[in-house]
């Protein structure tokens, strides 16, 4: 749904002077969490021959965005929990108590409030995250979103493989609109990668539009129409339905605009 462009949003509008550093939690090996987030001290085990510093320590200053933290094991969460209340950290086989100034951002798949209920999440640590909450809609939940998010991403992909941007044709958004999206954001964005490349039948796919009457002439002039539709409708997204600009650029009449 977009989690970490949301974070990264925060963190730009919190105009915090250090970086923002991204933790996939689910993605952290059970052995390395603590040497991961934590960083440890030189001598701390075998083949640590200088010290280091972890993600929570790189995030001085800024802000540190743990995504899928429900998948953090408890020891680990304990540890997190001193961090958030105390504001220092200690590193694997250090006894040094280091100060740490950050925002913590945390994203879940999971309901962190029924998971802390059942004894899964610690209730402590929840409480502790829970002060402000954003609930992010799926994107079969916001449909009103694909088609500006859809064409970004044609455009961001006609870039990647220097491809001119394709045409899109009101039947392909209505396409769009009906799907259920089950891979969210990057779905779309894979099906827009697949669309520029002219890539059909691997996933969900957007089919070319299909002209039912026969003849070549009445072919010709369903062809035309599609295409003064598609530009009008480009037009008027790009200038967010503002009819004088629309008429400006296209340079149409006012009264012939509203006509087409």
């Amino acid at each position: 749904v977009g989690k970490e462009l949301i974070a990264q949003a925060i963190h730009k509008l919190s105009h915090k002077s250090g970086p923002i550093i991204s933790v996939n939690v689910a993605g952290l090996d059970d052995n390395m969490f603590s040497d991961t987030l934590f960083g440890h001290s030189r001598g701390a085990f075998s083949g640590a021959d200088k010290a280091r510093a972890g993600m929570i320590e790189q995030a001085n200053g800024g802000t540190l965005f743990l995504d899928e933290i429900e998948s953090m094991p408890i020891a680990v969460q304990i540890k997190l929990l001193r961090v958030i209340q105390e504001r220092v950290i200690e590193r694997v086989g250090g006894n040094e108590l280091i100060p740490v100034d950050i925002v913590v951002v945390a994203a879940s798949k999971a309901d962190l409030a029924g998971l802390s209920e059942s004894g899964e999440f610690r209730a402590d640590l929840f409480y502790r995250l829970n002060i402000a909450s954003l609930n992010l809609p799926a994107l079969r939940q916001r449909k009103e979103d694909i088609q500006v998010l859809f064409r970004h991403f044609v455009i961001q992909a006609s870039h990647k493989y220097k491809t001119r941007p394709s045409t899109i044709y009101p039947e392909q958004i209505q396409q769009l609109c009906r799907h259920e999206w089950p891979g969210n954001v990057r779905e779309l964005s894979n099906v827009a990668d697949r669309f520029v490349l002219g890539i059909v039948g691997d996933g969900f796919d957007l089919q070319s539009p299909i002209c039912e009457s026969t003849g070549e002439d009445f072919a010709f002039e369903k062809q035309m129409e599609l295409y003064e539709r598609n530009v009008l409708t480009e037009a008027l997204i790009e200038s967010s339905g503002n009819i004088n600009e629309v008429s400006s650029k296209l340079n149409l009449p006012r009264k012939t605009l509203y006509r087409k």
